[in-house]
């Protein structure tokens, strides 16, 4: 696989790093643009790939382009670039709220666009990524996207109606889940574990229970009943829980992160 990045940030470098540490491409095959000298200095000495400060050449040389800009600086990029863009390039974009529409008013209606939704686990490569094409994208295009970003974690296609939802829900989610191990740390300092020891356990506690869940596809009604002894500890806090205002809460949660991403979408 040969491709540009396009914008070289912290998300950027996550998926270079997956992508060659699984080796679906090599460092000679990758270039690497970023206005930022730094940037380039580490992408170049931390993981042996090309690099250059200027867009037009990542394009003059390269079919698949990842776009990793800010999301406020795509838009005139691609303006530059759209005399360049032929239906030979493949746009892959992870500029939140940016839609495909989008793409095609500043990139032209020639190269092929994917829209993908990753989230920052992907930086340990534990992501969560959804990605929806835009007709003529090939099902060659659908499957490379699936590789790269699959390399670093979970990844799933949808229609981009549903991208507000998986914005809330995956793309802020760790932060909401971050959230709550904060609160779940506190009560457990609140019970006289220290700071580290109520933090291990916390994170601990997330991360197992997700990897069970994953792995076992248990219905989790039934996964907390088996955890839950009548009359147990368990059975004594899910009370507490289940009288709390705590899932109409989330779901506004939720709510209003998929409302902010459609005001985004819309700007």
């Amino acid at each position: 696989m040969k491709i540009g990045f396009l914008g070289a940030g912290a998300m950027a470098e996550a998926i270079l790093a997956s992508v060659l540490r699984n080796g679906l491409c090599k460092p000679g095959d990758v270039l690497a643009c970023d206005k930022d000298e730094g940037r380039r200095v580490l992408m170049k000495e931390r993981y042996g790939v090309r690099v250059t400060d200027d867009p037009a050449e990542v394009v003059r040389r390269y079919a698949v382009l990842l776009l990793a800009v800010k999301p406020q600086d795509l838009d005139a990029l691609l303006s530059t670039l759209k005399p360049l863009l032929k239906a030979r390039h493949l746009l892959i974009s992870i500029a939140a709220g940016k839609t495909l529409a989008a793409l095609k008013k500043a990139a032209g209606p020639h190269p092929r666009r994917i829209r993908v939704m990753p989230n920052l686990p992907l930086s340990v490569q534990e992501g969560m990524s959804v990605y929806c094409a835009a007709a003529p994208a090939k099902l060659a295009d659908r499957r490379l996207v699936a590789r790269l970003f699959g390399s670093a974690g979970a990844v799933l296609e949808l229609p981009e109606r549903q991208f507000d939802a998986v914005t809330a829900l995956s793309g802020s989610g760790p932060a909401f889940v971050a959230f709550v191990a904060q609160a779940l740390i506190a009560g457990a300092q609140a019970l006289g574990l220290p700071p580290d020891a109520a933090r291990l356990l916390t994170e601990q506690t997330l991360i197992g229970t997700g990897v069970y869940l994953q792995n076992t596809g248990r219905d989790l009604d039934e996964f907390i009943r088996a955890v839950a002894s009548p009359r147990g500890t368990t059975a004594a806090g899910l009370a507490v829980l289940r009288k709390s205002a705590v899932p109409a809460t989330l779901a506004r949660t939720l709510a209003a992160a998929a409302a902010r991403s459609a005001e985004l979408s819309r700007a």
